[in-house]
């Protein structure tokens, strides 16, 4: 019988199945290469799921995932004894289920079911942002050349608000943009000013802001020493697919740039659990294709495990289920001729056990039970079994709203995130930029001002015109009959001398600064 307790640099999977009776274990020292937990709706991948999470915990290795259906809850209290999983754990040489509770910490993108979620528009980079708002290519430029004028000046842009302030500008100073950075037009301005609106009605204004997350607090242990396992409630964050593909791609690559290099430590530094990981790929640009096979390679020696948790491993693009190494693959249907041919290619990424067809073995699988192939010693695939998956010992299903409340107020994030912060960045710096062209606009240009307050001052002569005047030359008294000569066509009135002066200012620099304060917002959009 197996101790579960004493397992040591192991995590034991299960064992027992009708044709073997070895124990399926990973090795925790490479279990940062990677897995993949595979199989047909209804066949057992959330329990292998929890129980996977539920060793790596034991272990002292924090672990994230996803709760798609709302039914993972149950890992924050004890599961119940029951006789099938009494006769499951005799079978596969299991001497105590251990039933128990996990350390959990619950989050939500949406912060009802968990503490907030949150990263930056920064943090998520042009690339991921056109990913989620499936941007065309001209559009996805535009977003890079939003971000590059945020760089350049000094606006950060932090969440939606944000964006669309450097969007507003862009639109107004497109002409002067295009010359520098390239064509930038009001179509595509306004195309992603639309999906961004979109964005914003899934609910994506409550994900994209501050504070943001901290990778630290997902590597969290207990005071006991297990790992907190970090339960990402995902239920609703399902009716928007790409938004959650996106959130977990950006989260793999903050944990790849921000956790320092390892090596191959003697157990992860974390695991990383992505269900319905065939969301992330449907569609995806090869550009977003090639930087996911890039994490999935590398983050490795971060010490970071990364599971995917799908229906059919073709779900997963070869270059990325190259690097899965540890895996556990429950039940294929093969409904049609395209699902045989599936089942066919998937029982070829196994090394051959003689004692049974793995493909047979592939389509008549029981419920709970799997194909399963662990990296040996040496980091080369072992042959593949046939297994029993052991019980979980963290209930099964989800948990009360009580019992959800109450874990969630003894968090040990809780009040770090709870409440939405919203400090300086592009929105409030371009409206103080706006309010001050205003005042500027206002406010008449020094030099017309001076002019005109000499205007006021000026007192044009009063000249005659063929008049003599006394005591002048051939002068004398202005003899009766003659009419007072009248005041020269080229003399001007003060408004008109005022006008002619600010005519004058509006062909400068300044007067042309000061049309664009005034007009620009008018006229520039059209």
């Amino acid at each position: 019988m197996i101790d579960r307790d004493n397992l040591g640099e192991r995590l034991f999977i299960g064992g027992g199945g009708p044709q073997q009776n070895d124990p399926q274990e990973m090795l925790l020292r490479l279990a940062n290469r990677h897995g993949l937990i595979a199989g047909a709706t209804g066949t057992g991948k959330t329990i292998t799921m929890q129980i996977m999470a539920e060793g790596f915990s034991r272990a002292g290795v924090p672990v994230f995932l996803t709760d798609v259906k709302g039914d993972v809850g149950g890992m924050a209290t004890p599961g119940t004894a029951r006789d099938a999983f009494a006769r499951r754990a005799a079978t596969i040489g299991l001497a105590d289920v251990g039933y128990a509770a996990c350390p959990v910490i619950f989050w939500d993108l949406f912060g009802q079911q968990g503490h907030p979620v949150r990263a930056t528009v920064a943090d998520m980079g042009p690339l991921l942002l056109s990913r989620v708002m499936d941007l065309t290519e001209a559009q996805e430029g535009v977003i890079n050349i939003a971000f590059r004028i945020s760089d350049e000046n000094g606006w950060p842009i932090l969440d939606l608000k944000d964006l669309r302030a450097i969007l507003a500008f862009m639109a107004e100073n497109r002409a002067e943009l295009s010359a520098r950075y390239g064509n930038v037009t009001t179509a595509s301005v306004g195309a992603i000013q639309r999906r961004l609106l979109v964005l914003e009605n899934q609910g994506a204004d409550m994900f994209l802001g501050e504070p943001a997350l901290k990778i630290d607090d997902l590597m969290r242990q207990a005071p006991d020493g297990r790992g907190y396992v970090s339960i990402l409630h995902a239920e609703r964050l399902m009716n928007t697919p790409r938004l959650y593909a996106t959130f977990l791609l950006w989260l793999l690559s903050e944990l790849f740039e921000q956790l320092p290099e390892v090596g191959d430590p003697p157990k992860p530094k974390l695991v990383f659990f992505f269900d319905e990981a065939h969301l992330l790929f449907n569609g995806a640009p090869r550009a977003l294709v090639e930087k996911i096979e890039r994490v999935a390679r590398l983050i490795r020696s971060k010490g970071v495990g990364v599971y995917f948790i799908t229906q059919n491993p073709d779900d997963v693009p070869d270059t990325v289920l190259a690097q899965l190494g540890n895996r556990v693959q429950h039940a294929l249907r093969a409904f049609t001729a395209r699902d045989a041919q599936a089942l066919r290619r998937a029982a070829q990424t196994y090394r051959p056990n003689p004692r049974f067809d793995t493909e047979a073995a592939l389509r008549d699988v029981g419920v709970g039970e799997a194909v399963t192939s662990m990296l040996e010693d040496r980091g080369a695939p072992g042959m593949v079994e046939r297994t029993l998956i052991r019980p979980p010992a963290s209930a099964m299903g989800p948990i009360a709203d009580a019992g959800r409340a109450q874990v969630i107020a003894s968090s040990p994030v809780a009040g770090v995130y709870d409440t939405a912060i919203d400090r300086d960045s592009a929105h409030e710096m371009l409206a103080r930029r706006a309010e001050d062209a205003a005042r500027a606009a206002e406010a008449p240009a020094p030099a017309a001002a001076e002019e005109f307050a000499q205007a006021r001052r000026y007192e044009p002569p009063v000249r005659a015109s063929g008049a003599r005047r006394i005591g002048g030359a051939g002068g004398g008294a202005r003899t009766s009959g003659q009419r007072a000569p009248a005041r020269s066509a080229r003399s001007d009135s003060p408004v008109d001398a005022f006008a002619k002066s600010f005519a004058r200012q509006l062909g400068t620099q300044s007067g042309r600064a000061l049309t664009r304060g005034v007009l620009g917002t008018l006229f520039r959009g059209r």
